[in-house]
């Protein structure tokens, strides 16, 4: 408290003089007067003084009023007591208030002789009021006039002053005194309601210093103090939670402490202590419960099963009309009850659970039912989340079941912030529990945790049990059929079928035509979630325009959500219900929106678009992030599109990032096309360092893994092909990246393409020419295939010796792959393209790939570390250049215009010198060195 520098003394640090009586008294009633009053509570030596509330109460002797309000044993009393004991002898008046002092003569009498009592003496002219019932007036006027001239300033406590809160006539008589005392008086009442003094006017005048319950808990390092104190050392983590489940109320944790030194294991006592059965529950029981009336007590006891209460909510569990006025009184009383807003409260957790405990002993039986009655209020509320932990709580499965399916939210069980807690509410479930409802929650839950064969074997059963929406035309047959329909749509993309998720989603459109508008729209992630697992269906199936459809859709879906939370309706009244804590956030389909939007990003880069992939990926992040999805809730997907594309602008360092990224994700290890495109991907980042020996194995580990769905997917099998293909052309064994492709059959132009670049590598040039020739004209391709096809028909232009067509197509490729900055084509297109871009109509047109076209360096630090061979004659490279296109001795001798002998010798030298003794160890030798 920070004091004026002026000639009023208050509390300055000394200690306290002890002050004697001046003598017995008698009050106007003619009753004795009590000295016990009088004095201040003795503080014990267990008390923790916390330096932060007696600096709020120092503060407070500077101002006219200070006012401790708390529940019972929240610590105000001692608080006051042990500040005081800082005070100047004679600054503090100590007075503890009874009933009977709201008698006005009564409390007046008693105030003078609490004056006295602590060295203030009175002038002559203040003496006693002559009756119980009624002060003079007069008598109050000289009291303020008197403190307003005294030279120091008096501080009077005012003890559970709650005692005599309903005395106007006292109220009125303080206020006047105070108002009149000036700098003579400051006031401090502690109490547990507030007092009836105009305290919004010494608020907005900044004369009241305020310390409430909030401000009197304790905080975890205060409750570690505490116990300490009681010869208990406690860790920061069971001070932590024991703070928590008492919410730092003062008497709980004494108690506690003192029942813990009786213990074996003090700190396992304090962390697991039964509250309903001890001395915490005594006092709660004794000081809070017992001291309402019977009608109130019932209240309580039954509205101790919920979080949070309305006056709505407590009227049906107790059969009455009365909780509102009930409620308020509670609240203004610091009975443990505690405003939320919007007419909602909360009980304190730890008299809340002492009261559950007792309602046990006096109403065995009732708890089941009341958490019933509870659910049915909250669902008809369209508090949802809160009615099914009651119907769990009564052990009424099929309500909970129902509940969630009626009101269209078993897609919340498969995706958003709630999924893990509805989980693990439904994992109780009951096996008894049956009907189609119960039955469709576990297909949800078997297929959200991705085991297909018990999710549809609970699908088939709910289908044999459901209504049939021609005899049963009700709201509630249309949700059961619906919510099956979307399920039986995620069963069909999770086992790789387009045609049965398309089947499941033209019933799904049947059932919502069956229901009112606005039931579907208080449920937009069921339809959402629907579009993105049909989408994702038509997309494994290679169905891309029709999956391209059907995800845009679900983005539109998922992006024009209603951002209000629901609003209870009671008879005759409309009440704002806030959101209950840790309630998911408005938007709950943005982790929809985010997987819809990188299947679409995905779209875009197999048909050779990256620009656009990389928005719709970007912008998959960006949704993720901004509802603040932890990255295992992320598809991934995105940032896998983002790898990719990273890899062909040969960006490795950006690629590698994305990658990690998405291997984060529980996605990379339960989506089958996450899991076929994080090896794909791999496999291309370590041919792109020059690795492809890695990179076929790790092709070969996923192609060994079985994958989830049964009906393969065509372009899946495609990319398989092609990454597999160009790992072992970079291996240097074209023949077995021919291989490749002649056991299985391909699906694509791109992997046409990939089969004869293959075969011209291996030296067949006709029959890559076929292949070409073939391939159909080009339909809705992006610059990137655009890129490889050119590069595909520009290589065996030139292998054909058709160089002035592989000009041109080269020229084409470099046109339509500048934009976009793709510079991997050019990279892995091989030393052809080096030779190529030399010519004198081709150098003008690359600048744009500096640094690209230089070889790789070694991956390997070993290899990095080996000494430099020696150095190859002009002639050995350009020998060395043919050998790694595959070209016979005969077809280097030719283009060289050497004899098959001198080719030989080169040969030889070339071994020699890269200390190989084969083609293709020669070959890799020479890349890891940077000669090629």
């Amino acid at each position: 408290m920070v004091y004026r520098s002026d000639s009023r003394e208050g509390c300055n640090g000394r200690d306290r003089r002890d002050a004697r009586s001046l003598g017995a008294g008698v009050t106007p009633d003619g009753d004795p007067v009590l000295a016990a009053r009088l004095t201040v509570p003795t503080v014990p030596g267990t008390f923790v003084r916390r330096e932060r509330l007696v600096e709020t109460l120092t503060e407070g002797a500077g101002r006219p009023l200070t006012l401790v309000t708390g529940p019972a044993g929240a610590g105000k009393t001692l608080l006051v007591a042990d500040w005081s004991t800082a005070c100047e002898p004679g600054a503090v008046a100590w007075l503890t208030v009874e009933p009977q002092d709201s008698a006005p003569g009564v409390f007046w009498s008693y105030v003078l002789h609490a004056l006295r009592h602590h060295g203030i003496a009175l002038p002559e002219n203040i003496r006693g009021p002559a009756r119980p019932g009624e002060v003079d007036h007069s008598l109050l006027a000289r009291l303020a006039a008197w403190l307003n001239e005294r030279d120091s300033r008096v501080i009077l406590v005012l003890d559970e002053f709650d005692r005599v809160a309903g005395s106007a006539a006292v109220a009125d008589e303080l206020q006047f005194v105070l108002r009149h005392a000036g700098d003579g008086l400051r006031l401090v009442i502690i109490s547990r309601t507030e007092p009836l003094l105009p305290l919004h006017r010494y608020r907005a005048a900044g004369e009241l210093v305020d310390i409430r319950a909030d401000d009197l808990a304790f905080r975890a390092e205060e409750t570690a103090t505490l116990v300490d104190r009681h010869g208990l050392p406690l860790s920061a983590e069971a001070a932590r939670t024991l703070t928590e489940r008492t919410e730092g109320w003062a008497a709980g944790l004494r108690l506690c402490a003192l029942a813990a030194q009786r213990a074996a294991d003090p700190e396992s006592f304090l962390n697991d202590f039964e509250a309903g059965h001890s001395t915490v529950a005594d006092f709660l029981l004794g000081e809070v419960l017992r001291a309402h009336p019977a009608e109130t007590q019932d209240l309580l006891l039954r509205t101790s099963i919920l979080e949070r209460t309305h006056p709505d909510l407590a009227n049906a569990l107790t059969g009455r009309d009365d909780a509102e006025p009930v409620l308020e009184a509670l609240q203004r009383a610091n009975a443990f009850v505690e405003p939320l807003g919007h007419s909602w409260y909360r009980l304190h957790s730890l008299f809340a659970e002492i009261l559950r405990v007792h309602l046990r002993v006096r109403r065995p039986g009732l708890e089941p039912e009341l958490h019933r009655t509870a659910a049915e209020w909250l669902s008809r509320a369209g508090l949802l989340d809160e009615a099914l932990r009651h119907a769990a709580d009564a052990g009424d499965w099929e309500l909970a079941a129902a509940e969630l399916v009626d009101h269209l939210a078993i897609g919340r069980l498969l995706t958003g912030p709630a999924a893990e807690r509805l989980d693990g509410l439904f994992a109780g479930m009951a096996p008894e529990a049956s009907g189609p409802a119960p039955d469709l929650v576990r297909a949800a839950r078997e297929l959200a945790h991705h085991d297909v064969d018990r999710g549809v074997t609970y699908l088939r059963r709910a289908e044999e049990n459901l209504p049939d929406l021609g005899t049963d035309s009700t709201d509630d047959a249309a949700a059961m059929r619906l919510s099956c329909a979307v399920l039986r749509v995620l069963a069909a993309r999770v086992v790789g079928s387009a045609d049965l998720a398309e089947t499941a989603a033209r019933d799904a459109a049947e059932a919502e035509q069956a229901l009112p508008a606005d039931r579907l729209e208080r449920s937009p992630e069921l339809t959402a979630l629907m579009l993105t697992d049909l989408g994702s269906a038509q997309l494994w199936a290679g169905r891309f325009d029709a999956a391209r459809a059907t995800l845009s859709a679900a983005v539109d879906t998922a992006e024009g959500l209603p951002t209000a939370f629901p609003r209870h309706e009671a008879p005759g009244r409309v009440a704002n219900v806030p959101p209950p804590e840790g309630a998911p956030p408005a938007g709950r389909t943005t982790g929809l929106s985010q997987h819809a939007l990188s299947r679409l990003a995905l779209i875009d880069f197999l048909h050779g678009r990256p620009g656009q992939a990389e928005a719709h990926a970007r912008g998959a992040v960006a949704e993720a992030e901004r509802s603040g999805l932890p990255v295992p809730y992320r598809t991934g997907m995105a940032q896998l599109v983002l790898a990719a594309v990273a890899v062909d602008r040969d960006d490795l360092t950006a690629a590698q990032d994305h990658l990690d990224q998405a291997a984060a994700t529980s996605a990379a290890t339960r989506d089958p096309l996450m899991a076929v495109e994080l090896a794909i991907l791999r496999s291309r980042l370590l041919v792109a360092r020059g690795d492809p020996r890695a990179a076929l194995l790790a092709l070969d580990d996923m192609t060994r893994q079985p994958l989830v769905s049964a009906e393969p997917s065509p372009w899946v099998s495609d990319r398989i092909a092609m990454a597999t293909a160009a790992a072992h052309l970079a291996d240097g064994d074209p023949r077995a990246a021919v291989k490749v492709f002649e056991e299985q059959p391909l699906h694509s132009p791109e992997s046409r393409a990939a089969e004869a670049r293959a075969r011209v590598a291996a030296g067949d040039g006709e029959g890559a020419l076929r292949i070409l020739d073939a391939l159909p004209d080009p339909q809705d391709q992006g610059p990137a295939v655009d890129v490889w096809l050119l590069l595909t028909r520009a290589q065996v232009a030139e292998a054909t010796g058709d160089s002035p067509a592989a000009e041109g197509l080269v020229l084409r490729a470099l046109a339509a792959a500048r934009p976009h900055q793709l510079r991997r084509p050019f990279r892995e297109a091989g030393p052809w393209l080096g030779r190529l871009l030399r010519r004198p109509a081709l150098a003008r047109e690359h600048t744009w790939l500096t640094g690209t076209l230089a070889p790789l360096q070694a991956a390997s630090p070993q290899r990095t570390q080996a000494p430099r061979p020696e150095p190859l004659s002009a002639r050995e490279q350009d020998v060395l250049e043919r050998l790694a296109q595959l070209m016979s001795t005969e077809e280097i001798a030719a283009d060289l215009h050497l004899s098959v002998n001198t080719v030989k010798t080169h040969l030889k030298s070339i071994y020699r010198k890269l200390a190989a003794t084969r083609r293709g160890e020669a070959v890799r030798r020479a890349r890891e060195l940077g000669l090629l």
